[in-house]
């Protein structure tokens, strides 16, 4: 029997859903196909490789062990096949590009249609962002983190400030008066015990702003936890609660009065907002183009 390739693409398939059906899914293919890719797989290296339950396909040590080995090397081929694979001349370059959700939706979401090339959005978390960068999935990512990737640079190009801020519904007489006299203490006190909304990914905005201006890292938990910044945001417009956000994301609802700009800190927040490039790269032209589209909306801000 010849080794297929496309038994491991199928058998990383099913170890990462769990499922036959999700695999199929997945791949594009019918579940009798990944069966069969499956059970060909498991006589050619003479192993069962998963342990079948009506609900969850579990992987054996012989499957974990095999996982292992050629999860990197499959990640490896899929690139070369992505940047290798023959191109007509008339065909647009793609570029895959890595951010978090609230930032595209303010800088780039209005300009897609008019991108004279093919455009991915990938969001994620930072870490994986810069690791997807460095292997060539992600051609430019918008961080406010660098990573210490020798293959990766980082051009800084703008600063979001991160402010305290409440619905215009919310009583702020109390916390207003108090930061006016310079009583923090009593002014963490007070903001404890109110109606505070935030997103699983953005409480390091609350911790750090917390801890920079309070000495000390919150200890409550948030009454609502929204998928998105913009969700807070909407929720807030017109609302009551409390939240520590970006201003850029929120300047707009309290230019016209919806939200209200509490406080930015005895000490403010700034995190440096980086370009994050592979050094070498074919899409050069593409990607200055997108990172002049930035520089344009964070100007005017």
């Amino acid at each position: 029997m010849q080794l297929n390739l496309e038994w491991f693409r199928t058998f990383r398939a099913i170890y990462e859903t769990g499922t036959l059906s999700a695999a199929a899914q997945e791949l594009y293919i019918s579940q009798p196909g990944v069966s069969l890719h499956l059970n060909s797989l498991e006589t050619y290296t003479g192993s069962k490789l998963f342990d079948r339950s009506a609900r969850r396909m579990v992987p054996t040590e012989k499957g974990k062990m095999l996982y292992n080995f050629v999860v990197e090397p499959l990640r490896k081929l899929e690139i070369a096949e992505q940047h290798f694979h023959k191109r007509s001349q008339s065909e647009r370059p793609t570029i895959s590009v890595g951010m978090c959700f609230e930032t595209f939706q303010y800088t780039l979401e209005e300009h897609i249609a008019s991108l004279p090339f093919n455009l991915i959005i990938k969001f994620g978390e930072y870490p994986q962002m810069q690791h997807d960068l460095d292997t060539g999935l992600l051609d430019l990512i918008i961080t406010p983190q660098k990573g210490n990737q020798k293959n990766l640079q980082y051009v800084p190009f703008s600063k979001e400030r991160i402010i305290l801020v409440a619905g215009n519904h919310t009583d702020t007489a109390a916390v207003e008066a108090l930061l006016e006299d310079g009583r923090l203490a009593e002014v963490a006190e007070f903001l404890r015990h109110q109606l505070w909304y935030s997103t699983a990914a953005d409480m390091e905005y609350l911790k750090n702003f917390w801890l920079k201006n309070f000495g000390e890292h919150p200890d409550f938990r948030p009454n609502y936890i929204v998928p998105n910044i913009c969700s807070i945001i909407r929720c807030l417009s017109g609302g009551t609660g409390f939240s520590i956000i970006p201003e850029f994301l929120c300047r707009e609802e309290m230019e016209a009065g919806h939200m209200k700009w509490i406080w930015s800190g005895a000490v403010p927040v700034e995190n440096t907002l980086y370009f994050g490039t592979r050094k070498k790269t074919m899409y050069g032209q593409e990607i200055g183009t997108l990172q002049e589209l930035f520089r344009e909306k964070w100007e005017k801000t």
